[in-house]
């Protein structure tokens, strides 16, 4: 039940991608307000697979790859959906949607198995991990977003993307605020693992997996510094995020490749 549920929410997660796409090749604005609406049943659907999953077996899906992909995924998602509403930016689900939608069916492929439980802490520090990671993610969304649009605006090439994507300001203006919400909570999960280590008793961090929080965080921190002073602050702090974003992804994977076993976190 708790796949297919997953794979149900993947349905809906590809069919909001594939409006949104379809809106952009036709101009189409009105589909937008559609896409959300499934991204918005989607997460619904997702949202009973985890509480599925916590009921069956007693714990939250925050330990091994499964679950803790899954409920990134769905994290993702809900920040998708605040910045579509809130942010008025629903375009923004062009890059959102399809990340959403691969980790969910990623996760769902894997297996959405039980790992042995996690103490208070440690579900603290990866719940705080997660929500910085959403941020950082919605900012590189806005940030890929902004420099296309900007690439646009220079060429003086006023076709589908512009009329389609949101204004430079609102997406500046987005991917500055998935950093400044996402910041605080990675270091909170930062001071958590810190903790831990410092103490060496209990339970503790693999070193790479502290290792990749703490890069995770200089790579928030920069792309916040690059915000700062004169000149093209939105193009460099849009540039930062979406490279700070891919020497993220592209770190993590390289430690998990030498991981020599799956830890309490992705």
């Amino acid at each position: 039940m708790i796949g297919l549920l997953h794979y149900g929410s993947f349905a809906l997660y590809g069919i909001a991608g594939a409006l949104l796409g379809v809106s952009l090749a036709r101009e189409a604005r009105r589909l937008t307000a559609v896409a959300t609406f499934v991204v918005a049943l989607g997460l619904v659907v997702h949202a009973i697979g985890l509480f599925e999953y916590a009921s069956i077996f007693g714990q939250l899906p925050l330990a091994g790859f499964g679950p803790s992909l899954s409920t990134l995924a769905f994290l993702i998602g809900i920040g998708c959906l605040i910045a579509a509403t809130l942010g008025h930016a629903s375009t923004v689900g062009l890059i959102l949607v399809p990340l959403v939608a691969l980790l969910t069916v990623v996760a769902a492929i894997v297996g959405i198995s039980p790992t042995p439980s996690i103490g208070g802490w440690i579900v603290l520090h990866v719940l705080f991990a997660f929500l910085g990671y959403v941020g950082l993610t919605v900012s590189f969304a806005a940030g890929l977003m902004y420099l296309i649009q900007f690439r646009e605006l220079k060429s003086k090439h006023f076709g589908a993307i512009f009329r389609f994507f949101p204004p430079l300001d609102t997406l500046d203006r987005l991917g500055h605020r998935g950093l400044i919400v996402g910041f605080p909570f990675l270091t909170l999960a930062l001071a958590l693992a810190w903790g831990w280590t410092s103490n060496s008793g209990g339970e503790t961090l693999e070193s790479s997996k502290l290792a990749w929080v703490v890069l995770s965080w200089v790579v928030f921190l920069l792309a916040l510094l690059a915000r700062l002073g004169k000149g093209r602050r939105a193009e460099r702090g849009a540039l930062a995020s979406v490279i700070g974003f891919v020497v993220v992804v592209v770190l993590y994977v390289v430690l998990r490749a030498n991981a020599s076993q799956v830890g309490t976190f992705l």
